[in-house]
């Protein structure tokens, strides 16, 4: 299958040329072609210099059931990183070899100019992606509906903790794996970089049938953002400062925006909401001497003190 779909791709090729693509022997390569000839693929060979083996003028297998806007999208979807963490490079490759394959030729050339104009990088600026050694395994859990045992750090503390979970899905977010599992009747989140360890069981589960991946995580990650921030500070930026919170998320900088109000000698007076004292003081210093805390009183002192002992460590 694969040859046929190559030279559907490619054209004409000789039997070294698709030997190296296949890595196997021109023997193997002319093993497969008398195959492909005795299940009435209308494939022949030119003798001589420039020969080589080709399909029959307007021979071609279908692919039903896809318009060309949708065939075409579908080679934004390869995230060739992530699929090579699941163990799907292989299987993405052939995907994608056989959707070229069965588009009309007109078609063919739009996807191809997609693919080779745009990119989809997963992983935000200054961070590499996280390892995702387990991955293989919890997809497979995921696929087969079999319980796992895992031995997991629990972000923030040095606790680690062993769980029997029900794995209900995998969620790429920025770079970042996560795993949706039931614990008990509850569906929690689990970072997989923090899963130290994983033993694949014989107890098989039943998924719930109302579960829904997509709308369990976009409610939950909603939920997560909105209960992170516990609290509000008062700050007085200059305008490079208002710049660098974008630094600090979407959430922060909107709500600088929305609450931004003159101050006088070229500042900003913003109400920015904030997770605790201590996270909000090591947030605020990034920005560094262009902002400054007006309340509460305690984060103002926190800030003042933590900026004391990297001014003592830097000496």
């Amino acid at each position: 299958m694969s040859i046929l779909l190559t030279l559907q791709n490619r054209g004409r090729l000789t039997a070294e040329q698709l030997a190296a693509e296949f890595e196997v022997s021109v023997r193997t390569i002319y093993r497969d072609i008398d195959q492909l000839s005795a299940a009435q693929v209308p494939v022949y060979a030119d003798r001589g210099p420039g020969g080589g083996f080709q399909l029959l003028d307007g021979y071609r297998t279908k692919l039903t059931g896809l318009t060309e806007s949708e065939a075409e999208t579908l080679f934004l979807a390869g995230l060739p990183g992530p699929a090579a963490e699941l163990g799907l490079a292989d299987a993405l490759a052939t995907a994608q070899l056989k959707l070229t394959a069965a588009l009309p030729e007109r078609t063919r050339g739009n996807a191809r100019k997609i693919a080779s104009r745009f990119h989809l990088d997963p992983v935000d600026w200054f961070r590499s992606a996280e390892s995702a050694r387990l991955l293989p395994a919890i997809a497979s859990a995921v696929w087969s509906e079999s319980s796992i045992d895992v031995r997991y750090r629990r972000a923030g503390i040095e606790k680690i903790v062993s769980r029997r979970l029900k794995p209900l899905g995998l969620v790429l977010k920025a770079g970042t794996w996560y795993l949706v599992a039931q614990v008990t009747d509850q569906p929690r989140t689990y970072r997989v970089s923090n899963i130290l360890d994983l033993r694949l069981t014989s107890e098989r589960f039943e998924r719930p049938r109302d579960f829904d991946l997509v709308r369990f995580w976009s409610a939950s990650s909603r939920a997560y953002e909105v209960g992170l921030y516990r609290g509000t500070a008062e700050l007085r930026l200059t305008a490079k400062g208002m710049m660098r919170l974008e630094a600090l998320g979407a959430t922060v900088q909107q709500a600088a925006k929305e609450s931004a109000r003159r101050y006088g000698s070229g500042r900003t007076v913003v109400t920015i909401p904030i997770e605790s004292i201590d996270q909000a003081a090591i947030d605020i210093l990034r920005i560094g001497a262009e902002a400054e805390v007006v309340k509460p009183l305690r984060l103002r002192r926190c800030v003042a003190r933590l900026a004391r002992r990297v001014a003592e460590l830097n000496k």
